[in-house]
């Protein structure tokens, strides 16, 4: 198997069709990872820290069992690794809980999707700090892009999205503005 190659930040869904076969794809991918995590990684040695394998192995499985396209894959592995990064680094800086992390009220999150995203992000805390040196940047996520639950910041004004389960990010209903950082 070659090397993954880092995807640019994706573009835009296309159709509303698309948008809700990606943000299932996101959660089945997610469910991937975390099985993936749970089964102790597999083996892969240090080479890649065993989130990148688990997120790498699901878009292979996306792709072989035709519920994707490479390049879907490839953006939808992309979001998944930007939002379990972010709760990961925050998981292992502040020693808080992933409710926290989300600064929504966790009862409104499908129970289901909550545990694997809890499950994975905990498990690769332990890797965010080997991963802490390449990822000096903040995440940035951009208008059409897809996160998982929580909150996004309007880097331009400061107004909050919540997420209570996985979609696409749509402008700033305040500015109109694309970027948004997690608080």
């Amino acid at each position: 198997m070659s090397p993954p190659r880092k995807p640019s930040p994706p573009t835009p869904e296309g159709t509303p069709a698309d948008a809700g076969h990606h943000t299932g794809a996101y959660n089945r991918m997610l469910e991937r990872v975390r099985s993936f995590l749970a089964r102790g990684g597999e083996a892969g040695g240090d080479e890649q820290p065993a989130l990148q394998r688990g997120i790498e192995a699901a878009k292979e499985t996306a792709v072989e069992l035709g519920e994707l396209t490479r390049d879907e894959a490839e953006r939808i592995g992309y979001f998944l690794k930007r939002d379990l990064e972010d709760a990961s680094r925050y998981l292992a800086d502040s020693g808080h809980e992933l409710a926290d992390w989300l600064q929504i009220d966790v009862g409104l999150i499908e129970s289901q999707i909550l545990e694997w995203f809890a499950e994975a992000a905990d498990r690769t805390a332990l890797d965010w700090v080997r991963l802490r040196a390449d990822l000096a940047r903040n995440a940035e996520y951009h208008t059409g892009e897809i996160a998982g639950p929580g909150v996004l910041e309007c880097t331009e004004c400061g107004e909050r999205i919540h997420f209570h389960a996985t979609g696409h990010i749509p402008p700033c209903p305040r500015c109109k503005g694309t970027v948004f950082r997690r608080p």
